[in-house]
């Protein structure tokens, strides 16, 4: 499936680029991953997508997400920079359970992730906290706001998550390129404030 970019693509990094780093965006199933990946990327993503079949019955739960009619299977793959320095290589992660196992090669050279959550399914993001807390994996989160969602102060969903008052946490319309960007700055600056992008090359 191709995305619409509301920029020039080009395939090559400016040659002032001098640092990247691997981000995962991940989050639940149906929390918007695909959408985020293509909505920033300044190449065409790379989408590993597929039609959503009788065989998923009674094992993707598609309460509250009634146009979904696809899957990632693998991951997405994007590229952004976001300065002359930096580039961001964006992975994003499939949502189902039964392909977390997949995560683990996902995480291998990761600097961190950007968690997509959707407060209409809001407990189906412990697992993915907890993917990232048990590797002591730097990780922001961003509710999607999806339209029609109720929107929530960001102290309640803080709560509702049990996030600690460290971890980066904001709001964006996955499917808005500008939104987007600015959920993934939120996170690089915290990186770079924690030193976590000193030393990359």
């Amino acid at each position: 499936m191709d995305s619409v970019l509301s920029f020039d693509e080009h395939v090559y990094l400016p040659a002032t680029v001098t640092r990247s780093a691997k981000i995962l965006v991940a989050g639940h199933f149906g929390a918007g991953k695909t959408t985020l990946v293509g909505s920033v990327s300044e190449i065409r993503p790379l989408r590993t997508e597929e039609p959503i079949t009788e065989a998923s019955t009674g094992i993707d739960d598609l309460a509250g997400l009634p146009g979904k009619t696809e899957t990632t299977v693998a991951f997405d793959f994007g590229r952004r920079t976001l300065s002359p320095h930096l580039a961001l290589y964006l992975f994003g992660t499939p949502g189902q359970n039964r392909f977390t196992p997949f995560w683990e090669h996902l995480f291998n050279g990761a600097l961190g992730g950007l968690i997509l959550v959707d407060t209409r399914r809001l407990q189906d993001s412990d697992a993915v906290l907890g993917l990232f807390e048990e590797r002591g994996l730097p990780f922001a989160v961003a509710v999607n706001e999806f339209e029609g969602a109720h929107r929530f102060n960001l102290d309640e969903v803080r709560q509702a998550l049990a996030l600690d008052e460290d971890v980066v946490l904001t709001s964006c319309d996955a499917r808005d390129e500008v939104s987007s960007i600015h959920a993934l700055i939120a996170f690089v600056e915290y990186l770079h404030k924690n030193r976590r992008l000193e030393h990359l090359s």
